[in-house]
């Protein structure tokens, strides 16, 4: 991943470009793969070319062009193009926003070189090392037995059951079979040991 992976900085901050640099530089990353500009519409030109994987931005909120069109635009061209976000503001709306657009992070400016060395840590872990997203699991129906065939007898058919005749009160399906309880029994009999009368 180390070789293929290419990333667009882009801050009007010299500061935060170098750093950036030189952070991903001492991840293995080749000074070839880091691509630093101080505004969005450079980063626009050259990024269309650059092909970045990762596109590191400040919003630029003021600007015509903001960091997030310019993710917009750039992925319009790179469908695979990931985004991480830096401003000065990141206000709940900018987080908000930042959310849906999948943003790895997004950090408020001014941040210590620690805090923003352990977002791109980890975020450098994650390209590495992607979540896998689960296959949606098969839904399995339960296999239910199968409805006897239309009872023979119905309540207030009269049956014959031990050599004697009794009226069937109720009939009732349960767990694949049928069985009748008949007028004044509290017992459930199987009707196959029942005859018509």
């Amino acid at each position: 991943m180390s070789d293929s992976l290419k990333f667009l900085v882009v801050d009007a901050l010299p500061g935060v470009q170098t750093f950036a640099r030189q952070l991903l530089q001492g991840h293995g990353f080749h000074n070839d793969q880091v691509l630093c500009c101080a505004d969005t519409d450079s980063a626009l030109a050259q990024g269309l070319v650059f092909k970045p994987g990762l596109l590191i931005t400040d919003w630029f909120a003021k600007s015509p062009l903001t960091g997030v069109q310019l993710y917009q635009r750039l992925h319009d061209s790179l469908p695979g193009l990931r985004l991480a976000l830096l401003s000065f503001d990141a206000t709940p709306e900018q987080q908000t926003e930042a959310r849906a657009l999948s943003a790895h992070f997004l950090l408020k400016k001014p941040f210590t070189a620690e805090q923003f060395k352990a977002e791109m840590v980890r975020t450098l872990e994650l390209l590495r090392h992607p979540v896998p997203t689960r296959a949606p699991r098969p839904v399995t129906r339960p296999v239910l037995p199968p409805l006897p065939p239309t009872p023979v007898v119905k309540p207030g058919d009269k049956v014959r059951y031990q050599g004697a005749v009794h009226v069937a009160q109720h009939v009732v399906h349960r767990h694949g079979e049928t069985v009748v309880q008949l007028k004044g029994q509290t017992t459930l009999v199987p009707v196959e040991k029942l005859q018509p009368a």
